[in-house]
């Protein structure tokens, strides 16, 4: 072997050997024989170096891996003699080699088995143990091997071909004739001679165990010396987890409901009279958490067991198993109330499961009841945080709480289904004792009362969030419980998740102050004092600047001039630097002039008033953009530039939010505010002429642009062409591939009102586009193609608005030669670009075009552009071999393709063009079965002919 490239193995080494050493992998694994190489210096035990050796290992096992079938029979006969040398030398070490070697060998072992065992080297596993006996090394070899045959053959979480699912079955079925009950008897001798002095392999063998017991015959395993000897295992601190966790799959395997019930309570009996029952004892958390999943598994398999028996019919059965169910509902219950999550959260299945059961049955009895109030009882009291959750800083431990938290969600849903009235009086108790005394209880306490009240919301649902009609009982507690929660004072309390669970409740229930509109007042103070928008914490004032616009958008038409005098002169100097810029995000804001937006829009006023009231909330917006636009040009320091940009968007963007709140009913023009969006759209619109950070403040700029499209209509028009003309200078891909939207919507909404614009921008635009898409770039750029693809598709999709629309003049104005230039492009896009988006665009303007010109009175010549370009673009496209119909896209182009040739046909163009004759030669049969397809009524038959074709 290369020497000096088996230097570059050692992971310190310098990247030149690094490299020879991949080289020379590469070299072996691609040779014939150089496998032989490596299996020669394995058997001969050649290096020590456990690089070199790893590194042999895998030359063999690709060599096994890819070309098992072509190698002859001594080949693989070198094979298996190299892996047993292998393995005998390791019978006599005294120290093993490094775990990641053992890892590998059992990967080549297992490759070599489910290549041979069906034909070549049946006696595998008995050659294997009749070499290693009961030697630790040779165990630990053949533990590892049989985990890597289960990776291969047994797990399901592995995707398999069906070739390789049929012979992993024929695998299995082979193992279970020939040598299951020897391998089941040496786990039995191995799990017996170590497990008081090796641990570590007493553990892997539990392992394997596990792994093997979902597909073999049960009772080799559930037998009393079997289970005897995993129980002894349950007393060993070492070994107990890896024993619950055998247990587990044993308990899990599929079997018939009678014999699970059976094999379920033997063992319940089995570990209740060996104490593992009284946990209260157990100290050791981590044991815990695999001891109740195993009792999770226990109470979820009889839980499956009676749903199969009741609908098999067998009642007496069924209510046995029943029995069985709830006798393990006291443990289950302890284990649920642990104070550690992880083993609360693991028997949470077996807890969902019983309350499904409980859901089926007619009534309820006495204890079943019981059950049911103890589980709601354990629900609320694993709801609440403990001291150490850091809220300001949520790392690993508070993401997992937060996940548990969802989990007896969940419980708390099912409980509601299974008795409402319960629940309904268990949340109304809990929250009426600890709001009576939330000054002296600690903050867990509180915030959990009143999350059990805003959970109520789901558990409960309501159409439409309407809590406070219907149901006198449920309404009356609920309206009882808000009431409490609003005068009671606990907005006060000093903790951040009191105040967000406090206002996420509020806003959750917005239609009780539609019932009890009096509590408007002092719900609005919270929001906007220091225990809302003003609150110490960035997180709660981030959290109610959101909550807060949901509340208004509610409550806003209903509350008169409440709101109003509350809120809007609050937000009408937010801009000022001592208001909420400082406290607010910019994003946050967004929400606050929305909701200031709503307040104006809905509210009493007459339009007079509303403009007012927009104006003075606008016009600070106004005066910070001019001067701060002023000041950016003549700032010489880019870092600078770029915060007053960011600045001059936010302003831009804070002006637009407040127009969402205008609608069909409530227009900008009703409520009298045109004047003053007409305003800001001449205070921003000097912004995309601004030499500096031009991106930024055009993107900015087109963003309002397109809110004032929608709402002003028509006023917005006189300002479109110099916009435009500023927008189409020194443009950036980016920079046209989104102003071609903004003139698209103009387009679509105003059509015939803007065509003499379009008119004039059209060549302009076009050309534009063409300059940007004829720019060189790097063939590997791949930013720079993207981009130019987008671009490509928004020009497209721009013609295509054109086309669609009914301006068809807008084109037909642009004289000849440009009207060519840019029919080229689109049959360009139809055939040439391997793109189906802009393809299908291609193909619909096409069609469209055919549709508006292809007749008599349609555009001089077209008909002939037709003829000769447009049809043999039908059928050149998909010929293309980038034309992949395995692509949904490249379908929807097809079948746009198909109706652009219907469409000739309707206007009566003949499709034996030269072109075709040239392109079918020698099969011009094809234009004839074509044109017969094309008189078939039925455009599906064309459709179906095209993929064909294709």
């Amino acid at each position: 072997m290369d020497e000096q490239a088996l230097m570059g193995l050692n992971p310190n080494a310098d990247a030149c050997y690094r490299q020879r050493a991949l080289a020379y992998f590469e070299q072996l694994k691609e040779s014939l024989d150089g496998w032989e190489v490596c299996a020669q210096a394995l058997a001969k035990g050649v290096y020590s170096d456990d690089h070199v050796k790893f590194f042999c290992f895998q030359v063999l096992e690709h060599q096994i891996k890819f070309r098992h079938g072509s190698l002859t029979a001594a080949q693989q006969q070198l094979i298996r003699e190299t892996l047993m040398k292998w393995l005998q030398a390791q019978l006599m070490n005294v120290h093993p080699e490094k775990p990641f070697i053992r890892n590998k060998v059992a990967q080549v072992l297992a490759l070599t088995f489910v290549m041979e065992y069906l034909t070549l080297w049946p006696k595998f596993f008995f050659d294997i143990l009749s070499l290693v006996g009961l030697n630790p090394n040779g165990v630990d070899i053949y533990l590892r091997t049989l985990m890597a045959i289960d990776a291969e053959v047994v797990d399901r979480d592995i995707l398999h071909s069906p070739e390789e699912t049929r012979r992993n079955t024929l695998i299995k079925d082979s193992m279970r004739e020939r040598c299951i009950p020897a391998l089941v008897e040496s786990w039995f001798q191995i799990l017996q001679t170590y497990q008081h002095t090796h641990s570590e392999l007493t553990c892997q063998c539990l392992e394997v165990v596990g792994a093997y017991v979902s597909w073999i015959d049960l009772n080799l395993i559930a037998n009393d010396r079997f289970v005897n000897l995993l129980l002894s295992h349950m007393s060993m601190e070492e070994l107990r987890e890896e024993a619950c966790d055998c247990l587990f799959e044993i308990v899990n395997k599929g079997m018939d409901p009678v014999d699970k019930t059976k094999l379920v309570e033997s063992l319940c009996q089995v570990l209740q009279s060996a104490g593992f029952f009284s946990i209260e004892q157990e100290e050791d958390v981590d044991f815990l958490a695999k001891f109740s999943r195993l009792v999770n598994g226990m109470g979820q398999s009889l839980v499956l067991s009676w749903t199969k028996l009741s609908k098999m019919g067998d009642v007496k059965v069924s209510a046995e198993t029943l029995r069985a169910v709830e006798g393990k509902v006291p443990l289950m219950l302890q284990l649920l109330i642990h104070e550690d999550d992880d083993i609360s959260a693991n028997i949470v299945g077996f807890c969902y499961d019983y309350l499904h059961v409980l859901k089926q049955l007619p009534a309820l009895n006495e204890q079943q009841k019981t059950n049911v109030e103890a589980i709601m009882l354990a629900v609320m009291n694993k709801l609440k945080y403990d001291d150490e959750y850091n809220f300001e800083n949520e790392g690993e431990d508070e993401a997992m709480f937060v996940e548990y938290r969802k989990q007896l969600k969940m419980l708390l849903d099912r409980l509601a289904q299974v008795s409402p009235e319960l629940l309904l009086e268990a949340v109304h108790r809990v929250f009426n004792a600890t709001m009576q005394n939330w000054q002296t209880v600690q903050f867990m306490e509180v915030e959990m009362a009143i999350r059990l009240l805003y959970m109520l919301g789901e558990a409960l649902p309501a159409s439409h969030g309407a809590h406070f009609s219907g149901d006198t009982t449920k309404t009356s507690t609920l309206q009882s419980m808000m009431r409490t929660l609003i005068i009671c004072g606990v907005s006060e309390y000093q903790h951040s998740s009191v105040t967000l669970e406090f206002f996420e409740t509020v806003v959750r229930y917005d239609k009780f102050f539609l019932v009890e509109p009096q509590h408007i007042p002092s719900v609005l103070m919270a929001f906007l004092d220091h225990r809302g928008l003003r609150h110490s914490s960035p997180k709660v004032r981030s959290r109610v600047a959101y909550l807060f616009s949901r509340f208004i958008k509610t409550l806003a038409r209903s509350t008169g001039n409440t709101l109003n005098s509350c809120v809007i002169a609050p937000l009408s100097s937010c801009v000022q630097e001592n208001g909420f810029p400082v406290l607010l995000s910019s994003d946050d804001q967004l929400f606050m002039f929305e909701t200031a937006g709503v307040l104006i829009v809905n509210g009493e006023s007459p339009a007079e008033r509303k403009q007012a009231l927009m104006r003075s909330l606008l016009t600070p917006l106004m005066e910070a953009f001019r001067m701060l636009l002023a000041k950016l040009p003549q700032e010489a320091n880019e870092e600078r530039q770029a915060v007053l940009a960011d600045c001059l968007n936010h302003a831009v963007g804070f002006a637009s939010r407040t127009s969402k709140a205008f609608s069909n009913k409530q227009t900008v023009k009703q409520c009298g505010c045109s004047e003053v969006y007409l305003d800001c759209l001449q205070t921003f619109l000097p912004a995309i002429s601004c030499p500096v950070q031009r991106g930024p403040l055009r993107s900015a700029v087109r963003s309002f642009l397109h809110r004032m499209i929608i709402c002003l209509e028509e006023e917005v028009l006189p300002f479109i062409p110099a916009a435009s003309q500023h927008m189409l200078k020194d443009c950036e891909p980016r920079d046209l591939q989104e102003f071609i939207p903004l003139i698209s919507q103009i387009t679509a909404k105003f059509k015939n009102q803007v065509s003499p614009f379009l008119q004039e921008i059209f060549m302009p635009l076009v050309m534009a586009i063409f300059e940007v898409l004829s720019r060189p770039a790097e063939e590997n750029d791949q930013t720079a193609a993207l981009e130019k693809q987008m671009l490509r598709r928004s020009y497209f999709s721009f013609i295509q608005t054109i086309a669609s629309s009914g301006i068809n003049e807008v084109m037909a104005s642009q004289g000849a030669e440009n009207i060519e230039r840019v029919l080229f492009t689109i049959i360009q896009g139809a055939v040439d670009f391997p793109d189906p988006v802009a393809q299908k665009t291609c193909f619909i303007i096409l069609s469209r075009l055919v549709e508006l010109w292809g007749g008599k009175d349609g555009l001089v010549g077209f008909p002939d552009f037709i003829y000769k370009h447009i049809v043999p673009a039908c059928f050149m496209a998909p010929l293309k071999p980038t034309f992949d119909l395995s692509d949904a896209q490249t379908v929807l182009t097809l079948s746009e393709c198909t109706l652009t040739l219907h469409m000739i046909h309707l206007k009566r163009v003949s499709l034996k063009s030269p072109q075709l004759i040239v392109l079918f030669r020698p099969e011009t049969s094809y234009i004839n079965e074509l044109c017969q397809v094309l008189q078939q009524p039925d455009v599906k038959v064309l459709k179906n002919y095209m993929k064909v074709f294709q």
